[in-house]
């Protein structure tokens, strides 16, 4: 039954910008010529399968509530709170139809999973989840109001409504998003199918892998001897080997670049990339095929796997990506119950000044060698990463990420690092996202944060209106292509 038109829900247009009128009218001038940017997204966790299947989407819960982490962690830290989360139902994220582990009961009807994320709308005031979300539900879905436990069966009832239309299919929205090139995150065993399909379709060049091979270098974990036996299958070499395990993941990221994947990524506990003697990498990789290595031994061994993906980017030409200090799924119960990446990451103090000297000394000062650092630790940007960027060509600041991707952290990144890195050292914008819709939020969001920052430059006269928007135009668009650019190694498939 089609929803009767209401009123739409309109956000306001300097929302994020300054306070003071005079610094707001900077930023406002500044942000006019960032808003309608194309976005180059070159990195998320978007599923390639899922825009070249084109199929609608199931549910508004299952597009907006069940895959965010941000809100389901949220939502499940209040459940145990006098109020509205916890009247509404919610003691863990199965109740948000989060499924996966062990067996247990998971919610299943989106209409009360809807509900529930309708009754703790509250819990997001301030946090960057709110600025997405009212994004997402004004902007791309026309809402007539915010959610709230008396509107949420109609707000259900228009969401609905939209995702029935043609123009709210998967490729209509990357369209209408003004995507100009979309990375996802792909197992390095992925047989990129997707990818393959959408690049026969026409999509080559817009949606593209980049090479994720955490498993293959956590020998400490147990199931490493299956992800070897995955590597044999899709490389059709025998990785059970020191030397032939190397080689098969060099062809791997050939196959990648092949599919035009420009990147690589890391997601390690640390940045360390301390290469072993040869000998002893051998040792170790023999030793982890009969029984996984102990925590010493595995961080070594993975630490001198990350200097050999470095010295594989410096040959290849793929961008090399590190995302570290965060200790995963924290709460080991929950993995045990739920599966992995369920909001549970908790952020650690990070070090790079050591960590990152073997292959900065090495391939540092290479041409063909681009490393992008990211953390969650804001104690290191003006101490080591600023210093670092703003001494080695190969070095490139990643963007505030996780849990830092909000309006004052990301300030707080431009204040440390500028004095010393500048901003021409730092990536771009990178959103990081699983959640589609939230795209252009997250890319809206960080163009009104930067707006903000360099508005202040130019209140305090220290940078020109027009070198202003010069900056402004490199950091929402220009810094993300040059920061990525296409390995010429290996032609990539039309």
């Amino acid at each position: 039954m089609a929803v009767t038109p209401a009123a739409p829900w309109v956000l306001h247009p300097e929302r994020a910008l300054p306070a003071d009128p005079g610094t707001r009218a900077i930023a406002r001038r500044i942000f006019d010529e960032t808003e309608r940017l194309p976005i180059v997204s070159m990195h998320g966790h978007v599923d390639a399968a899922m825009l070249e299947a084109d199929l609608p989407f199931p549910d508004p819960s299952a597009l907006l509530v069940t895959p965010d982490h941000y809100l389901v962690r949220m939502l499940v830290s209040q459940s145990t709170s006098p109020g509205a989360v916890r009247d509404a139902g919610v003691r863990s994220v199965a109740d948000l139809g989060v499924a996966g582990g062990t067996e247990q009961e998971v919610e299943t009807d989106p209409r009360v999973i809807w509900r529930r994320f309708c009754a703790g709308w509250p819990a997001f005031r301030g946090t960057p989840t709110r600025l997405w979300l009212e994004h997402v539900l004004a902007e791309v879905f026309e809402a007539p109001a915010p959610p709230s436990p008396e509107n949420a069966d109609a707000l259900y009832d228009h969401l609905a409504d939209r995702l029935a239309r043609p123009e709210y299919r998967p490729r209509a929205l990357f369209e209408r998003f003004g995507i100009e090139v979309l990375a996802t995150t792909d197992a390095a065993t992925s047989p990129l199918d997707a990818h393959a399909r959408l690049a026969a379709g026409g999509w080559g060049g817009r949606v593209i892998p980049t090479f994720r091979p955490d498993p293959l270098l956590e020998a400490g974990h147990a199931g490493w001897a299956a992800q070897l036996a995955d590597l044999s299958e899709v490389s059709g070499i025998d990785a059970f080997g020191y030397d032939r395990f190397l080689d098969a993941i060099r062809e791997r990221r050939r196959a990648f670049i092949r599919a035009g994947a420009r990147a690589t990524d890391h997601g390690h506990l640390r940045a360390d990339m301390t290469p072993l003697p040869d000998a002893d990498a051998r040792a170790l990789f023999e030793s982890a095929l009969r029984t996984p290595l102990d925590a010493g031994s595995a961080a070594a061994f993975t630490a001198h796997l990350l200097f050999q993906q470095a010295a594989m980017s410096a040959d290849d030409g793929l961008v090399m990506q590190v995302h570290t200090g965060v200790v995963r799924d924290h709460d080991r119960g929950a993995a045990a119950r739920f599966g992995a990446n369920i909001g549970f990451d908790i952020p650690v103090q990070a070090e790079f000044t050591r960590a990152l000297r073997p292959a900065l000394e090495a391939f540092g000062h290479d041409p063909g060698f681009r490393l992008i650092v990211f953390t969650v630790d804001e104690t290191v940007y003006s101490r080591e990463l600023a210093p670092l960027a703003g001494a080695y060509p190969a070095l490139r600041l990643g963007a505030p990420w996780w849990f830092l991707d909000a309006p004052e952290a990301m300030r707080r990144f431009r204040a440390a690092t500028i004095e010393t890195a500048g901003l021409r050292n730092t990536s771009g914008f990178v959103d990081d996202t699983r959640a589609f819709c939230s795209i252009p939020a997250r890319h809206d969001l960080a163009r009104r944060a930067d707006a903000s920052f360099l508005a202040g430059l130019v209140a305090e006269h220290r940078l020109d209106l027009d070198e202003a928007v010069d900056s402004a135009i490199d950091l929402a668009y220009r810094l993300a292509q040059e920061s990525y650019p296409a390995p010429e190694t290996v032609e990539v498939t039309a």
